[in-house]
């Protein structure tokens, strides 16, 4: 049976989109792996609100235009932090369990923010917590439904229909599903790159999926490196928070010195662009592959009672933090760009929404505040949500709308089979890593371009292959984006890329 409406991806967006949706119709939330396996599961930092009792919505959003580096969206920003507090309480209500000082939220601060605005989760399970409150909220609605293990291949859109290939690993065989309208919720891309701290899924699937469908991409050249993944031979690139560096944890290169305080007044606090390249800068400069993170002089049973998760991880790799700084360097991390959405999710093609991190609103500009990711995925999936109810109001049901001939029609492309196979992904990680990574010129993404456009037909290589083509077009440094060719920001591109299949890149 066709659902009203069809949700690609089980992450906070999604699940909170599907919320909305349950007032109006049948809904299908879909997930190519397990329902946990998401970025929003491994979001540990927290989530950041103006709720505290010296803080303002204004002040929020000064911080995001600032950490915006000059192209964020105003619009996008101030609707993030004016409806941030309401969407916090929304969790509340429906059973999140953020930490407290007594019967208070308790809040904390995070790299480039002016106040203390970061309400967390168990310590360093925020991103869990949250989607477990969604989730558990969304199963009670007798009008939604889950599907996991369900790859998405390919979009189907056409005047009359919106829709989705879905691979059944199980039966071996693809599955056309329709629907009223379609929201994208897949999150990021971050495995496209050889270092990473996304969980396997995050091949950028449904950048791939909405750029062969004719929808814009936008700002794709702005990939997030966060400064401090655990650096261990045989470990995986294991986060370690932002938060730690809010809680005092300090950053010393091979020598023992401390050294952020050579690149920026914020020290530590530094928007995540620059420290990421400040830690580039140090091991470059001393030869190593690694600097340190250190919490030694946090007092006894800190680092244990307050971030449990990092803490048992670590010393599953031999680190204990209370005892011995761990070693750390910067690892893909979030996606800023994506698919181009105004304030609601729709893009600029009929039926398609997209919300969380594979939308691109703008709102993160050239580099995400710390902790607005799962604001932005909870504010945003309810807007999507409520944009999808009311664009649907007057079309018929999908039953009359999609004829069974549609899945044979020649007007939908015959899509790659699902997902990178192995060697195709870990040829197309080692050249976004080497070529378009934290530190970019010409000459490399222009390699990077001829040697990702015999594989473009392969999701993981296309979204690297647009990362490429547009930080190429970009000749300039902001944000995340740092060219060593162009190392100064240029106020002629002030502006947001755009692309979309067979036409050029622009800048508007």
């Amino acid at each position: 049976m066709n659902p009203d409406f069809l949700v690609i991806g089980a992450g906070v967006a999604g699940l909170r989109a599907a919320i909305e949706l349950a007032e109006a119709g049948q809904v299908l939330v879909v997930a190519k792996d397990s329902l946990r396996e998401s970025s929003s599961e491994y979001a540990q930092g927290g989530i950041a609100v103006a709720l505290s009792d010296d803080d303002e919505v204004e002040l929020h959003e000064q911080d995001t235009l600032y950490a915006g580096d000059g192209l964020c969206d105003r619009a996008a920003v101030h609707t993030l932090v004016e409806e941030g507090p309401a969407a916090i309480q929304e969790l509340i209500d429906w059973g999140a369990e953020f930490d407290r000082d007594g019967a208070r939220l308790a809040f904390t601060r995070e790299g480039a923010h002016s106040r203390n605005r970061i309400l967390h989760a168990h310590g360093d399970s925020t991103g869990r917590e949250i989607a477990r409150t969604l989730y558990h909220k969304a199963a009670s609605l007798p009008n939604v439904t889950f599907r996991s293990y369900a790859a998405t291949t390919d979009l189907l859109l056409d005047a009359g229909a919106a829709g989705a290939l879905l691979y059944d690993a199980a039966a071996q065989r693809e599955e056309p599903v329709y629907a009223r309208a379609v929201l994208l919720a897949t999150g990021g891309l971050g495995r496209v790159f050889l270092n990473t701290t996304n969980p396997d899924v995050a091949t950028g699937d449904g950048v791939a999926m909405a750029y062969r469908a004719g929808a814009e991409i936008s700002d794709i050249e702005f990939v997030q490196f966060h400064p401090t993944a655990l650096h261990v031979e045989g470990a995986p690139r294991f986060l370690l928070s932002e938060a730690l560096r809010g809680e005092g944890a300090q950053l010393r290169n091979q020598e023992g010195e401390r050294f952020m305080e050579r690149y920026h007044p914020l020290q530590e606090l530094a928007p995540r662009d620059v420290v990421a390249r400040a830690i580039v800068a140090e091991m470059n400069r001393t030869g190593t592959p690694h600097v340190y993170l250190d919490l030694t002089h946090r007092e006894a049973g800190f680092v244990r009672a307050r971030f449990p998760r990092i803490y048992e991880t670590c010393l599953r790799y031999g680190i204990d933090l209370e005892r011995q700084p761990a070693p750390v360097a910067p690892a893909a991390h979030y996606a800023m760009g994506g698919v181009r959405t105004d304030l609601d999710g729709r893009t600029n093609l009929a039926r398609l929404f997209a919300a969380g991190e594979v939308a691109s609103t703008g709102v993160h500009g050239a580099n995400r505040l710390a902790s607005n990711s799962l604001l932005e995925g909870v504010v945003f999936g309810a807007r999507a949500g409520r944009a999808m109810r009311e664009a649907v109001r007057d079309r018929r049901s999908v039953s009359v709308v999609c004829q069974p001939a549609l899945a044979g029609s020649s007007s939908f492309p015959r899509p790659p089979a699902p997902g990178p196979w192995p060697p195709v992904l870990s040829y197309v990680q080692r050249i976004a890593w080497e070529k378009c990574g934290i530190v970019r010129d010409g000459a490399g993404l222009r390699e990077a371009c001829r040697q990702l456009e015999p594989r473009a037909s392969d999701n993981a290589a296309l979204v690297a292959l647009l990362i490429a083509r547009c930080a190429l077009a970009r000749e300039e440094s902001r944000g995340a984006h740092f060219r060593s060719d162009y190392p100064e920001k240029s106020a002629a591109f002030a502006v947001h890329s755009v692309v979309r299949k067979d036409a050029d890149i622009v800048f508007r």
